[in-house]
């Protein structure tokens, strides 16, 4: 969240940037219990003074007037501090629940506006596929080569979700490790992260654990979340810690599983494995002083077209208007992916996305790292390196053939063992 000072000092242009951002908050109600917060916190001291200064007149001989006035005095400071703090809890929650409506402070180059629209694209990298029979999509071809059963999954797990077999199962495994290894020789700090977590942790990255606007699912009764990203458990890590200076930036990444309930989500593309409730995926994350989060957001990005250069997937670079941004990032990149089964005849897709979230994250979290001996919040970043159900839609689709096989690209056939899938015996 921002600080609640600087929303205070600076009110106009919180409320600027909330409009821009088409987020539902309330930047004034949040000053105005703010102001409530501390003129409770600046009463409270002053009944504590008072009280201390009782107890140590009832020290002193004194008659039985003048104790017993001092006794009754205690009591009623005893009840009106009990008030004061009850008081200040009830504005301390109300408070935590606005300012964490209030999303992050926009980049000045973000584009402005809503809706995809009104994203900027920042440049393209290879040549769409041309071929010369109808594109299939990916549902066909996993289809008829035996990769993907949806009717199965939903009847033993529901919608969107899906059995990868045979080779995809490969490629699923191929794909992990193709990113890992890139990551590694990065210097990454490579993790397997738990796919649950803490509510308080949800909540600290961004993500709304509850209601109907969530897409999060909340395991019942154990304040607890499946976790829609590593970008929640790797962000949880140093969470109430003070990070060593000379440590920064500190890069790791994660791989799991993710879940999402994709509440409302329909239409043409989000059939078949680019939307589902369940995926694997590696994230890579950075926690950073201030003046490196920018050069770094650049870093993460250039990491994301190095991964899919490898894996000869043509793609764009978008650049996210204000008005899609989250709560948390300052600004976003996506990476979009051609894909030829796309429509009717081929689309973008994002495949990845990488976001500058400046201190926003680390506030809630309480991750610092000690600047000439003052506590100063990290800047916290993340980037999409593999999202594995929206890779393959994209390695299908490119790599189809004449005769329906599918080739892979060169840089995964070491990690999948094979460069073809073509029909039963012929991978």
């Amino acid at each position: 969240m921002l600080d609640l000072k600087f929303i205070r000092d600076n009110l106009e242009a919180v409320r600027e940037n909330t409009r821009r951002r088409n987020a539902k908050a309330d930047p004034d109600r949040v000053v105005a219990l703010y102001d409530e917060r501390n003129r409770i916190l600046a009463s409270s001291e002053a009944l504590r003074a008072r009280r201390n200064a009782n107890a140590q007149a009832m020290k002193a001989k004194l008659g039985p007037e003048e104790r017993q006035r001092l006794i009754e005095e205690g009591k009623s400071l005893k009840v009106e501090i009990a008030a004061q703090e009850q008081a200040l809890a009830g504005v301390e929650s109300e408070l935590a629940r606005e300012a964490s409506k209030v999303p992050n402070l926009s980049h000045p180059q973000a584009p402005p506006g809503a809706g995809e629209q009104s994203n900027r694209e920042l440049k393209r990298w290879g040549k769409p596929p041309e071929f010369s029979f109808k594109a299939r999509d990916h549902l066909e071809l996993g289809q008829t080569l035996d990769l993907v059963d949806f009717d199965t999954a939903a009847a033993v797990s529901g919608q969107k979700f899906y059995y990868l077999k045979n080779e995809a199962a490969l490629l699923e495994l191929a794909l992990v490790r193709y990113a890992f290894d890139l990551l590694k020789s990065e210097g990454f700090t490579l993790t397997i992260t738990p796919d649950v977590a803490k509510e308080e942790v949800v909540e600290g990255i961004g993500f709304n654990p509850r209601g109907e606007e969530s897409n999060i699912y909340t395991i019942e009764g154990t304040g607890t979340c499946l976790i829609g990203t590593a970008e929640i458990t790797l962000g949880g890590y140093y969470a109430n810690r003070i990070l060593d200076r000379e440590s920064l930036p500190l890069k790791v990444a994660g791989m799991s599983h993710c879940f999402r309930r994709e509440a409302g989500a329909a239409g043409q593309y989000s059939k078949g494995l680019y939307r589902v409730h369940q995926f694997t995926k590696v994230e890579m994350f950075i926690f950073c002083r201030p003046d490196q989060s920018e050069a770094l957001h650049d870093y993460l990005l250039a990491l994301e077209e190095r991964i899919f250069q490898g894996l000869e997937i043509p793609y764009r670079v978008v650049d996210t208007c204000v008005g899609e941004l989250g709560g948390p990032a300052y600004r976003k990149f996506d990476l979009e992916a051609w894909m030829p089964g796309r429509g009717e005849a081929g689309d973008w897709g994002e495949v990845t996305s990488t976001s500058n979230c400046t201190d926003y994250q680390a506030r809630r979290l309480a991750i610092r790292y000690k600047e000439e001996g003052r506590n100063v919040h990290v800047h916290m970043l993340n980037g999409t390196a593999v999202a594995v159900s929206r890779a393959l839609i994209a390695l299908l689709e490119n790599g189809q053939q004449a005769d329906g096989s599918v080739r892979l690209p060169a840089a995964l056939v070491p990690y999948a063992g094979f460069a073809l899938i073509g029909p039963r015996g012929r991978a």
